[in-house]
């Protein structure tokens, strides 16, 4: 197992720009960031449909900057990722049925979006190190299980490809022009200051709106198997990336205790909350085409390189993110 780092002394005083910064994880670190007297500059476009939230801040927005931004412009990034020592790039369009939809709009958040930051970076700031938020959803179906990083890349739909593309071209920066670049393949990952108001991030956000408002749930199959990411451990990894030489040029599947069936992860959000119901249904025709059923990682590759593993189980998190959304929901619906 790798040693300890002292996240305190990595990030004080250092200069961290976070794309995406007033969404669900990229605030979330941003509050971890401010505990160690990091300089942040946050970097949002703060479009409806993508997640940002000012509320996301709310109680230490006073320790950082915040820039509202798109990273599709060009000339904002070339002047934005100016003089930082880390960059944390979580901006992106998460919604699977959107990008079926409206493909364009993924491509250019999504793909050409991060072409142009890295391009910003090359010219401007080439020794930044970057963190490049990926997702399981490349792997596609599962050849087996829990899935590695050798796995197969078949992504089936246009947020998997474009994602995959946006993966890809870190390592090419990281590679080729030697900007010190790694990306964490996310999986469902969870907890406060996630959207609840549809199911654009997570279907566990629109289960838990439901629950707290006194409806009953749909759960869309229900055999099969996911695997969950409290926010906070995906936070600790994104950190432990971005300061981590060994990281620079590779790719790292984050992961949960064990795999849940949602039946069981159903049973036991009601459990969590003291009461609720949920209803089995099969899934609608349109998401029945991009599911990829059973999917769980084997996050042993960070595990053995970074020294990270979960921590917070599913039980506790779900705990802390009821008791997180019944003091503040109306500020996410």
């Amino acid at each position: 197992m790798p040693k300890k780092i002292n996240m305190a002394d990595q990030f004080r005083g250092k200069k961290v720009l976070i794309t995406g910064g007033l969404g669900f994880i990229g605030s979330n670190l941003a509050r971890k960031l401010v505990e160690f007297d990091a300089k942040i500059t946050i970097v949002d476009s703060l479009i409806e449909e993508y997640g940002g939230n000012l509320f996301n801040i709310d109680g230490f927005k006073d320790r950082l900057r915040v820039n509202i931004a798109d990273v599709r412009d060009p000339h904002s990034m070339a002047y934005l990722v100016r003089d930082h020592d880390y960059l944390f790039n979580l901006a992106g369009q998460t919604s699977h049925m959107d990008s079926m939809t409206d493909p364009d709009t993924d491509l250019e958040i999504n793909c050409r979006a991060q072409l142009s930051i890295l391009e910003a970076c090359r010219r401007h700031n080439p020794t930044v190190k970057i963190v490049f938020a990926g997702t399981r959803q490349i792997y596609g179906k599962p050849d087996y299980l829990p899935v590695n990083e050798a796995h197969a890349i078949r992504p089936v739909d246009v947020n998997g490809i474009n994602k995959m593309a946006g993966e890809h071209y870190h390592i090419l920066y990281n590679n080729v022009y030697g900007i010190p670049a790694c990306a964490l393949r996310l999986t469902n990952t969870y907890g406060p200051r996630m959207r609840v108001k549809d199911a654009r991030q997570t279907f566990l956000g629109v289960w838990i709106r439901r629950i707290i408002e006194g409806e009953t749930f749909e759960v869309w199959g229900g055999d099969q198997l996911r695997d969950f990411t409290y926010v906070d451990d995906a936070v600790e990894a994104l950190m432990l990336a971005a300061t981590s030489d060994e990281a620079n040029g590779r790719v790292f599947n984050l992961g949960g205790f064990r795999p849940f069936s949602l039946n069981e992860m159903a049973d036991l959000l009601v459990e969590k909350y003291g009461g609720g119901k949920y209803q089995i249904c099969e899934f609608p025709a349109d998401r029945k085409q991009i599911d990829i059923g059973s999917f769980y990682s084997d996050f042993s590759s960070i595990r053995e390189s970074l020294g990270w593993e979960p921590t917070i189980s599913e039980a506790e998190g779900l705990a802390a993110t009821i008791k997180f959304y019944q003091a503040h929901l109306k500020h996410y619906l």
